[in-house]
């Protein structure tokens, strides 16, 4: 990860609430044979007794699967919006263009739950990403013939989490005039580009005060 002082976010709740905003994140890890394992998954985030949890599932009998019934260690990356940054659009144009993009690293160690959790964890899961009572996808609506398939098939975990690295790169490096400038051209750009835009936009007071 990028360790620049000024790219950090030192809020824990801004960097807990940027996963929550993202949650379709790279699960990593490493298997028997030292190879490197990834998936993207949704995650759901939960708090229990002081302590942060990812929850999930996977597939069974995936590499991945294989992997972290060998290995616990695991690297989950929550990405968001990100867009190139021309050095056109310093003050001083004659310096390395960059990009600017935030992302959140989560280390813990990975433990597959029994088939009662996984029910739970259905429920829970769709009723979060549903977001809708009256959805007839939610979990309690599906049939049972459905269900006792699809739990054969898959396997619920739990991350217990034991470190929480960021970087959230939003031009804080640079003079308030080529912020400012940035952020300008930002607002009139593509949707990643507008979302950096915003985010820059919170935080300009607090940088050039």
């Amino acid at each position: 990860m990028y360790h620049l002082p000024h790219f950090k976010e030192h809020d824990a709740k801004l960097v807990l609430e940027f996963m929550k905003q993202h949650p379709f994140a790279m699960v990593i890890g490493v298997d028997e044979f030292n190879q490197p394992v990834a998936t993207q998954i949704p995650v759901l985030i939960k708090e229990k007794n002081g302590d942060l949890f990812l929850q999930a599932h996977i597939m069974k009998q995936t590499d991945h699967h294989k992997a972290f019934e060998h290995n616990k260690n695991v690297l989950v990356v929550f990405s968001g919006a990100h867009t190139y940054v021309s050095a056109s659009l310093y003050e001083n144009k004659q310096q390395a263009s960059t990009w600017n993009y935030q992302a959140v690293h989560v280390k813990g160690e990975l433990n597959f739950l029994d088939e009662a959790h996984l029910l739970l964890m259905l429920e829970e899961l769709t009723a979060h990403f549903e977001n809708n009572e009256n959805s007839p996808s939610l979990y309690k609506h599906l049939p049972k013939e459905y269900i006792d398939k699809l739990t054969k098939a898959i396997v619920a975990f739990e991350i217990k989490i034991t470190s929480i690295e960021n970087v959230f790169k939003l031009s804080q490096n640079r003079d308030e005039k080529s912020y400012q400038h940035i952020m300008d051209v930002f607002h009139k750009g593509n949707s990643d580009e507008q979302y950096i835009a915003n985010e820059m936009s919170k935080r300009k007071d607090q940088l050039f005060k």
